[in-house]
């Protein structure tokens, strides 16, 4: 692949947060704060705080005075879907990526969707090897139908992970696809209880980036399972089923044209 070393990429890294005090006391700014020192094209971190209730905004907080280009956005508990277009559309730079708090997929690995927007992709997406290494084997099969399902119903092409929170766009290509979502639309937020992944979000997100066509890669990033308390699998295997075939039926009334 050749690189259009022309290209300057300014981007701003959103992450996304729910009652993350365990992570965050493991020095998660810590790790994003020393990448970002050596990263020149990282311009700002923004943390959506998706209303916690521990003592995640105090951790973060006490980190602004020592990270200059830290921001703390507050919003009302609304799932991650609404943080991450909180996130997005808070942006300051020309592109914006989002990563999970657990650091699931090092934060080292942006270098690599970077290259791609060097490259004029409007949405780059990390990619999980196929083997989800240290997950559970229940875990496993349940991603396996949810995949087989989501290709049956959806048809996204090529595309073969979904939903590592590991992504990179144009912004202004984001905010485009964000004011045309209907079942995670940003000005209609969900009224949700406890965490809430809302995996549907990255679905609907991909499919609007289809039907516009823009220019998706998806590349391999290193990967590990970290168990949380924020993942509810078979709640959210079932939430994401009903948010599939919600996207095809609105996509079958033409909401997406």
């Amino acid at each position: 692949m050749k690189t259009n070393t022309n290209k300057k990429i300014e981007l701003s890294l959103v992450i996304p947060c729910y009652n993350e005090e365990i992570n965050l006391q493991k020095g998660v700014l810590d790790k994003v704060k020393n990448f970002a020192d050596s990263a020149s094209y990282i311009k700002e971190v923004i943390i959506v705080d998706d209303g916690s209730t521990d003592s995640s905004p105090e951790i973060i907080k006490a980190y602004l005075k020592k990270f200059p280009i830290l921001k703390y956005k507050r919003i009302k508990h609304q799932g991650k879907a609404a943080a991450v277009s909180a996130g997005i559309l808070s942006a300051n730079y020309a592109y914006t990526a989002f990563t999970d708090i657990d650091m699931a997929t090092p934060i080292e690995e942006l270098n690599k969707l970077k290259k791609y927007l060097e490259n004029n992709y409007q949405i780059v997406i990390g990619s999980r090897n196929s083997e989800r290494k240290g997950a559970p084997l229940i875990r496993k099969l349940m991603a396996k139908g949810f995949i087989l399902l989501r290709n049956l119903i959806l048809r996204l092409g090529d595309i073969k992970d979904t939903q590592c929170g590991f992504k990179a766009f144009e912004t202004k290509s984001a905010r485009k696809i964000l004011s045309k979502m209907h079942v995670f639309n940003p000005e209609k937020p969900r009224i949700v209880k406890g965490p809430s992944v809302t995996a549907g979000f990255d679905l609907e997100f991909l499919y609007i980036a289809s039907k516009l066509g823009y220019k998706i890669k998806e590349i391999p990033v290193e990967w590990k399972h970290v168990e949380t308390r924020n993942v509810n699998f078979l709640k959210d295997s079932i939430e994401s089923l009903k948010d599939i075939l919600t996207i095809k039926l609105y996509s079958l009334k033409g909401y997406y044209k």
